[in-house]
Parts: C-alpha cells; structure tokens; sequence
C-alpha cells in the first residue's frame, strides 16, 4: 500500500496521487479535487459504517490499523508554509511552533493515530480507503480533539471529494463519517468552502436511501451555516428535501419493530429530511420555497406520528415558520393547533419548546387561539409556568409564558385562565432573572388585568410592587408590557393608592427618557389614567421636575403612536389649570399646531383631545386660529371613526369661542357635519356639535343685528 501523498500545487493541502482511486489533481481555484474513479461497480446492499469494507476491506483492516499504531507521531500536526530561504524568524511564526510543539506533547494517540487514517484515504486503493473509513467510525468523531485531526490533515478535502466516487461503499463511509464531524462550526464552513452543498444535494437526489439520509443529515448539519442555507436553495435542495417527507401513514403510526426495512428506510429519510429543512427554515428566503414546494400538508402528517425523532425536527421546523403569516394561515387550516397540542404532554422537553414556541407564534389570531382552548392546550402550558422543575429550562418557559400571553388576547381564554389560576402562577415568576421570560410573563398579566377581578387578585397576590420594581430594568420589551400592566391597574382605586405609595408614577414618567419608541408610547398612555385617579394629581405632576418640558419636548418625535399617547397624556395633564399655564410657556401650542396635517386617525383623535384642553387658557384659542389650525381640524370630522368625530367636535367647540375662528369654520363647510353629529347616541359628541353650532349661530346673530344697526 502505497504511504506517502504530495503536496498540491497553490499552497492547498494535498489529495494522494497516483492511487488507484483516481489520482490527485489540482482544480476549482486550488483546492484539491480528487475524482475518485473506483471501477468496482456499485454495491446497493451496504447499510452504515459497518458494512463498507466488503470482503478485501475486512481482511486489510487489522493490517492497517496495526501499521497505523507502529509509525511514530511526527514532531508536528501539518507541514511548515514558511520559505526555506528565509533566516529570520518572526515572533509569530516561533509563537505557532512552540504550540505546535506543545500539541504534540498535549494530544492523545488517537489524535496521530486519526492522521495516519486519512494518509492511507490520500495514498491508499480503493479497499485501503473503505478500511480507513470503517476505522474512522470506530473512533468518536464528535469530540472537537478527534474532528481537529480529520481536518489538520486535510481529510476534509478527501472526504468531499469522495462524495464524487463511483464507488457506493466509499461514498456512504464518507457521508457517515461527514455527518458526524459536521457538528463542528468551523468543520461546517469548510465543507461549504470545499463545494459540498452542490455534492450533498445532488445525492438526495440519487436513488440510494441510505445515501439520501446521511446526505441529509450531514445538510441538516452544515446548513447552519448561513452560506450554506443560501447554496442549498439555489442547488435547489430545498424541493428534493420536501420531497423525503412523502411517507405513508402507516409507517408514521406503526412502531419501528413492526415496519419492515423498507418502511424503516422511508422512516429515517423522513427524519433526516425534516432535520435538514429545520436548519434551512432560518432563512425566510428559504421559508417561503419550501412553501411553495408543498411542505404544509406533509409536515401536518409527520405530526401525527408515533415516532418522536420525527416530530422533534418536523415540530422545530413549523415553530419556525410560524413566524410566517402564511404559515400561521395553513398551520390553523390545516388542523395543526390539535396535534400540536397533544404533544405538549411529552415527557421531552425539546418537544414541548418547540410546540409552545409554535403556539407562541400562531396564537396571536383569535381563531388559533380559540383552537387551542378547545383542544385543552390552555392547562398544559399553564402546568408548565407552575412546574418548578422546569424553572431552570429558560427557553421552554419562555415559550410557555408567551404562549399563555398570545392566549390572553381572547377573553374567553382568560376566564378559562382564571379557573386555572393562571394569575397566581404567573405573579410567582415576576422573581426570575431572564428577560425573556419576564416580558412573557408581564405581558401576560396585561391581557388578565384588563378584567376587574383579575386587577385585584393581582394586588393581593402582591404582585404590583414586583412589577414596580421592575422599572428599574432596561429590556426594552419588558418595560413596554410593564407600562401596559400598569395602565390597566390605575384604573383600580386601591391598586393606584399602592402605585402612589410605591412611587410608580415617577418610575412610568422617566421611562418617556428612554430611546426606544414603543417604551415612550406606552409609558406616555400609562400615564393617562394614573393622573386621572391620582389623589392632587395637579400638584403631584409638578413634583416631578422637567416633567412638563420633557412631555412637550416628545411631540417632536417622528412616530405618530408615540405622538398619539403624548397628545393623550397632555390631554389629561392639561385638565389641571396650573399644568396647563406651564404647558402654554413651553410652547405647547405651536408644536400642537404643526401635527394638525396629519392623517392618522389615531393622532388625529388625541391630537384634537390635547388642543380641546389646552385652548380655553389665556389667547390659546386665538393663538390657534392665527396659526391655520382650525380648516385642517374641520377636514378631520370626514374620517369614519366616530371616536375621532367626538375629539373633533370637542376641539372645535373650545375655539369656536373666538368669533374669527367661528368664521374660519362656516367657510370651510363644519355645519353639515355637525348637524349630523348632533344627532349621533353619543352624548359627549351631541353636547360638542351643538355647543360649536350654538357659538356659531350667536355670532351669526350679531353680525345680522350689527347689519340692522348700521341700516
């Protein structure tokens, strides 16, 4: 057997010449492409590592490994690239071989003994390199120590290359071999880096079962990968993974001892498919192919099998797309909220992430949701909030909270919530220290207390001075689901008496200094209730120093919910004669006045809400009025919101005390919409219109009187 190999041309590592099977070339950009051109024909009956030898392969294998153990590891793990002509040595360069040295005293034998493997896959024949993959198996190819001498070597570049064989044998033992070590990042990125992912799908492709599943899992593996996710989708991997999900139900439904091995094969090619388009689905280019391809209907049967290292990777694929609106969309038609369900009894925990993550994801419609009351999935995930088992398993309690808080949206589901005493479990979780969990949590608590009952089990259970000391973190969803909870307990007189004591108010105001939107919008809507039920709230709002300013100094952000909720909370505060002249001194007016052109239903219904408060002070109406405000409000009363209708006639009643306004107003067409609105069920719109209507018609009045004068 011949033991020495050359050195590629390029500086790459080299692939053993002048072997029988094929001979080593130089090719694609210098990497070593060695087309493995074994002639023996192809075997159809070799299933794993174990069956690679053949005959030959058994009778060379003690030879080899016993002439593996004689030779002597060498002083170094790879062949120094240095120039020879070169007398000076960096401090780089003596640093790289002192560790080299180092390694070599450090390693164990397996390590050399792994090396002298690959040589005899570089310089060997054919049945030399079967048996030196059959010994490769025998050693454990995850350990980093063992994967690091496969690719020291350059057996990397050996074993993709033999996925170009003729030889069945040679082939599957480095599949077998790859989808081991493939578990390794850097192992991964060189695969890729070594042209791989076209060899890898173009096997799946192959009629040979046992080849497709270790060509699968090995993509399942690689295709973590970012590149490779790309690569496999334009290989167009992606259909020819689909399409190893086609199992029948039976093999699905029937345990692995009753199958035969056909239906065995058909059982792992499933299995290792849906491992694969696990790892692909991170890529939502990648989602929406594997869609197209037709992945739904076949991953709603694979949920319904017996066989968990089917639905482990079938359920982590939908979970992630889920993320998906069309995935949602077909995961409720399709029936899956049932079985996802089921399987949120399993006693494993992977599986119970994945399937609470899944309903996390798809619960956010009131038709999933409602599915997964009906299917009893509301008590299991409830089960898995209270189990003090899992507290230390973050992902699968993450998972689970959110799913309770998607849930939460329904208010049928929150009284089945409330037999299961959900409130009381999760008030028990506002101690843990992931953020993840915490925003979950609290964010399911915000949909519970927006029902009365709930606000009060909440404030027995002690639970508003951990939420109050929970302003003090920096998560930025979790101080959103914070301010939302908190908005809802204000409006309880008893919970906004313990908020006042706690010193809640001023925590919720600070948080409008934070730099993330969402926070400054619901921290601003937070605070419309608690002035509006604080005891002196006037005097309170002006304890906090720079309040006001900083309040007025947000109607200059450029998102219109934060300018919503600003314009709401300076609506409240403005009730307050003495806030109100400091709101006026900071310019409020004029920065009210530059909002007015918007065409958001929502500012536009706090918007007119704020300026119905802040006119009636000193010349503010007037002020209004010679900024252009009134016409663009008039032009508010032809939106379809009837909450916007009300603000509107209310803000047009305060500056229809100015009679120029009132002119302003008749020209630009108010009094048809006010006649209507006078009519309309809703007392405070009917009180406005006919208020604006009245100051109208006074001035009209004067002005007919002034003409009879002056006749």
């Amino acid at each position: 057997m011949q033991a020495t190999a050359r050195r590629a041309s390029g500086g790459g590592r080299g692939v053993g010449a002048g072997s029988s099977i094929g001979g080593g070339k130089v090719v694609r950009g210098g990497k070593a492409k060695a087309r493995h051109g074994a002639t023996n024909g192809t075997s159809n009956g070799s299933n794993g590592a174990a069956g690679l030898g053949g005959g030959a392969a058994t009778a060379g294998m003690a030879a080899v490994t016993a002439a593996a153990a004689k030779e002597k590891p060498p002083l170094k793990t790879h062949d120094s690239y240095e120039s020879d002509s070169s007398e000076q040595v960096s401090s780089s360069d003596e640093e790289e071989r002192w560790k080299d040295s180092k390694l070599s005293n450090d390693v164990p034998s397996e390590y050399w003994h792994i090396q002298k493997l690959v040589k005899y896959m570089k310089a060997g024949n054919q049945t030399a390199t079967i048996v030196a993959l059959c010994c490769l198996k025998d050693h454990d190819l995850t350990t980093q120590m063992n994967q690091r001498a496969i690719q020291d070597c350059g057996g990397l570049e050996v074993l993709v290359n033999l996925l170009e064989s003729n030889d069945m044998k040679c082939r599957l033992g480095a599949l077998s071999v790859l989808s081991e070590i493939s578990s390794n990042l850097d192992i991964r990125r060189a695969i890729v880096d070594l042209g791989g992912i076209p060899l890898l799908v173009q096997i799946v492709s192959e009629p040979g079962r046992d080849l497709k599943i270790m060509a699968a899992e090995t993509i399942g593996n690689v295709a973590k990968v970012r590149l490779a996710r790309k690569l496999v989708r334009k290989c167009d991997g992606i259909p020819r993974l689909v399409d190893l999900l086609d199992v029948n139900m039976n093999c699905l439904r029937s345990q692995r001892d009753q199958l035969s091995e056909e239906e065995r094969e058909m059982l792992d090619m499933a299995r290792a498919g849906a491992r694969a388009l696990w790892s692909l689905s991170e890529s939502r280019h990648n989602k929406e192919l594997m869609c197209k391809s037709g992945i739904v209907p076949l991953m709603g049967r694979l949920l319904k099998s017996v066989h968990i290292d089917v639905v482990v990777p079938t359920m982590g694929t939908i979970q992630q797309c889920a993320s998906q609106a069309n995935y949602q969309l077909a995961i409720t038609t399709e029936g899956m909220i049932f079985d996802i369900v089921s399987h949120l009894t399993s006693d494993n925990l992977d599986l119970k992430r994945q399937c609470s993550s899944a309903i996390f994801k798809c619960a956010s419609d009131k038709t999933a949701s409602d599915m997964v009351r009906e299917s009893g999935g509301l008590e299991p995930l409830v089960g898995i909030a209270r189990d003090k088992t899992v507290r230390d398993n973050k992902q699968l309690l993450a998972a689970a909270t959110g799913a309770i808080w998607k849930c939460a949206a329904s208010e049928a589901n929150v009284k089945k919530l409330d037999q299961l005493k959900a409130v009381q479990v999760l008030v028990q979780l506002l101690n843990d220290e992931n953020e993840e969990v915490l925003t979950n949590v609290v964010g399911a608590i915000s949909e519970c207390v927006k029902y009365q009952n709930n606000r009060e089990i909440l404030r027995t259970c002690g639970g508003i001075p951990l939420l109050v000391n929970l302003l003090n973190m920096t998560h930025a969803p979790l101080l959103e689901n914070i301010a939302r909870t908190l908005k809802e307990c204000a409006t309880d007189p008893e919970s906004m008496t313990l908020m006042e004591e706690l010193d809640a108010i001023r925590l919720i105001w600070s948080l409008l200094k934070n730099s993330n939107p969402k926070v400054q919008a619901y921290a601003a809507w937070a605070l419309c209730p608690c002035i509006q039920n604080a005891k002196d709230s006037g005097e309170l709002v002006r304890s906090f120093v720079g309040a006001l300013e900083l309040v007025v100094g947000l109607l200059k952000s450029r998102d219109n919910f934060v300018l919503s909720a600003v314009c709401a909370a300076i609506a409240t505060i403005a009730k307050d004669r003495e806030n109100l002249s400091v709101l006026s001194d900071h310019k409020v007016i004029r920065m009210l006045a530059d909002l007015v052109y918007t065409t958001d239903d929502l500012l536009r219904e706090h918007l007119a809400a704020a300026i119905a408060s802040c006119a009636p002070y000193s010349m503010n109406t007037q002020e209004l009025g010679r900024l252009k405000t009134v016409t663009p409000i008039v032009g508010y009363m032809v939106s379809n919101n009837p909450r916007v209708h009300r603000t509107t006639a209310m803000a047009l009643q305060k500056l229809s005390e100015d009679p120029q306004n009132c002119i302003t107003m008749h020209q630009s067409g108010v009094v048809p919409f006010l006649l209507e609105t006078v009519g309309s069920k809703d007392r405070e719109l009917q009180e406005a219109s006919a208020g604006c209507l009245q100051n109208i018609r006074k001035l009209a009045l004067r002005a007919e009187e002034l003409e009879l004068c002056g006749e």
